[in-house]
């Protein structure tokens, strides 16, 4: 599979590169996928969720009423999860949400939504750039002129560019990464996928 290189200016600067096939054209793995996905979103999660149990709140231990005879239900001292500021029965606890996944399942899963990526042409490699400064207008003008200034778009570089890097950073619907962080959840989170040309023999 051959792919024209771009521009910054967007037009074809007539060289191509050849996607590597064990990459770009596999038959996806849908799973692979679900769970590359799964364990990124939950390494998200802070995991420091707590509510205080019974024996954790603050109160008397006295009980507040005879056990028979009062004719209503019977029950203990002012911490019992059924009355207001009682504490809470099983509630959630600090713990970790990290899920270990094998390396050939996530490269699979990252190959897989690289190649859905080639399959519907949602892919674009770009002469390899840098700007002078790191001023966002320059990324604005180079997503115009390639047309995808109104798309989620994921930049993917050889290796980190400050100056692109910061160019990027305040634009809402822009992702930029290096070839060493790139993860199946940037990939299908975005509608284009814009490789530097340096950057697209990388992938293994």
């Amino acid at each position: 599979m051959r792919i024209d290189v771009l521009s910054t200016n967007g037009s074809t600067t007539g060289r191509q590169v050849d996607l590597n096939e064990e990459v770009f054209g596999i038959a996806p793995n849908d799973h692979c996928i679900y769970l590359a996905v799964k364990q990124y979103r939950a390494s998200l999660r802070q995991g420091t969720h707590k509510s205080k149990e019974r024996s954790e709140i603050a109160g008397s231990r006295k009980k507040l009423k005879k056990q028979k005879g009062s004719g209503a239900a019977r029950y203990g001292d002012i911490k019992n999860p059924l009355f207001k500021g009682g504490g809470r029965v099983f509630g959630p606890k600090p713990r970790n949400y990290d899920t270990k996944l094998n390396k050939k399942v996530k490269q699979l899963a990252r190959n897989s939504a690289l190649s859905y990526k080639a399959k519907d042409n949602n892919l674009v490699v770009l002469q390899d750039f840098t700007f002078d400064d790191h001023k966002t207008k320059n990324f604005l003008e180079l997503l115009k002129s390639l047309n995808i200034e109104n798309k989620k778009t994921l930049l993917v570089l050889k290796d980190a560019d400050k100056n692109v890097l910061l160019a990027a950073r305040n634009l809402k619907k822009v992702t930029s990464t290096s070839i060493q962080a790139l993860n199946t959840y940037d990939i299908l989170n975005a509608n284009t996928v814009v490789f530097v040309e340096s950057a697209i023999g990388e992938i293994v």
